[in-house]
């Protein structure tokens, strides 16, 4: 099937719902991927959390293995590995690994934050303090990931000479000028961090440092999408991730919930507000909705790529909605 005109890729969560367990979760995982590479998305990538219940993503490099092995084309990737959590040697050593078995197909996404709360930090045997060290971090896990060079006497086996495309993640300004002072590709997390969007893109591209990887920015928005039939049918579907934000505020980090009709039963004003703040850029409604949105999207933002989340209950519903969303995409032009 012919690509989206705007590149489009795909962020899954993997999630653990009321009807579908871990297992479940993964092998829908993986249909998704093998459906997105016939629709024409151009990646799928997974994030690292941990002591969710209802995310089973933690063992992102596993996860990531076992989609692939069940697609061609489509890149696979992290979005992101927390590299605090790591020692960059291991995460080279893991996504080197990948690189291996599928070859021109792995992405590694990096981000700052611990992806996880402060008591599960002490489990993972790390300490708050060591995203300090993130630039530094990333600097390393790169010289794992290039050829290996006269006399070094640690190698990341089998990563060295790999050269695994690696992302810069970000919520915030810190993520835009490492990206741009290390002249790599740029993913916001807009999908929940809405108003440091255009700020952080600008700074990303006033102070972009061409690289070896990368003559010129390029910069990749994630956005909420959700499509339907319908405008109320999508406005329906839409009601478990807005469930999800208010029992995170909640404290109550529990599994996916299948929609309600009115999500105002559901939560309190404050919880909305919140909840509606972070949503903001959401784009949720039928076809035509939905590409009166993203067009609006990549028109703000000049987007190289958006990367989408649907965070739609039953699998068949999801599977439509990515399907639908590619519809649209390909008469979206590009920035």
């Amino acid at each position: 099937m012919t690509a989206p005109t705007i590149p489009l890729s795909i962020l899954e969560l993997v999630r653990v719902t009321e009807a579908v367990d871990a297992r479940g979760a993964l092998m829908n995982a993986r249909d998704v991927a093998a459906h997105a590479e016939r629709w024409g998305y151009r990646r799928i990538w997974v994030a690292e959390h941990h002591n969710m219940p209802g995310i089973s993503s933690a063992a992102t490099s596993v996860v990531l293995a076992h989609i692939a092995a069940g697609t061609t084309t489509i890149r696979v990737g992290a979005g992101g590995i927390m590299l605090p959590n790591h020692a960059p040697y291991v995460i080279a050593e893991q996504f080197g690994t990948l690189e291996r078995l599928f070859p021109g197909r792995i992405d590694l996404g990096l981000g700052r934050a611990p992806g996880t709360d402060q008591l599960t930090l002490r489990a993972l045997r790390r300490s708050p303090e060591s995203a300090e060290t993130f630039p530094q971090d990333v600097l390393e896990l790169q010289a794992f990931l290039a050829p290996v060079g006269p006399g070094q006497r640690i190698q990341a086996v089998p990563a060295a000479g790999t050269n695994v495309l690696v992302w810069i993640l970000g919520s915030s300004h810190f993520g835009a000028m490492l990206a741009a002072e290390l002249g790599l590709p740029y993913a916001f997390a807009s999908h929940f961090a809405p108003e440091e969007l255009i700020p952080a893109l600008a700074i990303y591209r006033s102070r972009f440092k061409p690289s070896d990887q990368f003559e010129r920015p390029y910069a990749m928005v994630g956005v909420n999408v959700i499509a339907a039939e319908t405008d109320t049918e999508a406005r329906r579907l839409a009601t478990t991730q807005q469930m999800s934000f208010a029992n995170i505020f909640r404290g109550a980090r529990g599994l996916s919930q299948p929609p309600i009709d009115d999500i105002e039963t559901y939560w309190s004003p404050a919880e909305k507000a919140q909840a509606m703040r972070m949503l903001a850029r959401s784009i949720v409604g039928s076809q035509e909705t939905v590409r009166e949105g993203i067009a609006a999207l990549v028109a703000e933002t000049q987007a190289d790529e958006v990367i989408v989340v649907s965070d739609v209950y039953d699998h068949a519903e999801r599977l439509r909605c990515f399907e639908l969303i590619a519809e649209v995409a390909r008469a979206t032009p590009p920035a």
